[in-house]
């Protein structure tokens, strides 16, 4: 208890303000000339309510403009997630289904008459379901739960090395006849492929510390690089073929909180982002996403 003090209260409640978070960037190469192709949408933000029990929090989110009746366009996306913070280990379990509300943010290696300026692109969708799990080896002095679940206390400063395995589902649908006129006929036939779907298997070892610079307050920052082991298949809509890929890519998660907590109140941010990096010399995908969460409760 000299560095982590347990909650002493079962309730709680909470409110919160979360923000999503998603990238992908596609790339290849052919005949030495590099493309790259930039994808994201506008950040949507939620605002959620939460009822806790001991280590169990259930709540439900919604969306901001729909609150206000401000989303008249809007599209089909679902996030589903259950995350347990324990002393020892901890599991991530997701879901996430994008909508088709991307902009194409960036591009570079295309012959443009004019200097690029974002645009609308309805022409991407994907799919994401994975699993994480992680051990914590110091879980005498190092707490998670006291950043991202609020259910102990970090008293005193400590850091803990950390190991992991994760899996992961991707399916990334693209239809590059719906980019700009100037782009798509400047196009890499590598990029005009209409699926890649692959899995990803990954074992990662990283660190984690928990910064008590006043009291009750604690700050988090951890990182979880993997090797990570991807099977993949590319459906191209030009040839009407499929070919399986092998290889052996890194991977990346990354948490970051800080919170106030003095056992009956809470208030704090927390930022859990993932990066999977899927690379072949004729064509790579690169997609992030994350969730930043604002949120204040009590005991």
């Amino acid at each position: 208890t000299t560095y982590i003090s347990p909650n002493k209260y079962n309730l709680a409640f909470m409110l919160e303000h979360s923000t999503w978070y998603e990238h992908y960037r596609l790339g290849s190469q052919e005949n030495e000339r590099p493309q790259s192709l930039n994808f994201a949408p506008n950040m949507g933000m939620k605002l959620g309510i939460y009822f806790g029990w001991r280590w169990i929090f259930l709540g439900y989110t919604f969306d901001i403009e729909d609150l206000f009746g401000g989303n008249k366009n809007k599209v089909d996306k679902t996030e589903m997630s259950l995350n347990i913070y324990s002393s020892k280990f901890g599991v991530d379990l997701y879901y996430r289904k994008t909508g088709n509300d991307f902009k194409l943010r960036s591009c570079r290696g295309f012959d443009l008459a004019s200097p690029f300026k974002e645009q609308d692109f309805n022409g991407l969708q994907s799919k994401i379901k994975g699993l994480n799990a992680y051990w914590i080896f110091n879980h005498r002095k190092f707490s998670y739960p006291a950043v991202y679940s609020q259910s102990t206390n970090q008293r005193k400063s400590a850091g803990s090395f950390m190991a992991g395995f994760s899996y992961s589902q991707h399916s990334i649908y693209f239809d590059h006849t719906k980019l700009p006129g100037n782009i798509r006929n400047d196009l890499n036939s590598n990029l005009r492929f209409n699926k890649v779907k692959y899995s990803d298997y990954s074992i990662g070892f990283g660190y984690g510390y928990n910064w008590v610079f006043k009291k009750n307050w604690v700050s988090n920052l951890s990182l979880l690089p993997g090797i990570g082991f991807k099977k993949a298949k590319i459906d191209d809509m030009q040839y009407d073929d499929s070919h399986w890929i092998k290889d052996i890519n890194f991977d990346l998660i990354t948490r970051a909180g800080i919170t106030y907590n003095n056992s009956k109140w809470f208030v704090g941010a927390s930022l859990v982002m993932h990066t999977y990096d899927y690379r072949k010399t004729n064509l790579s995908v690169t997609n992030s996403f994350g969730t930043l969460r604002i949120y204040a409760g009590f005991n």
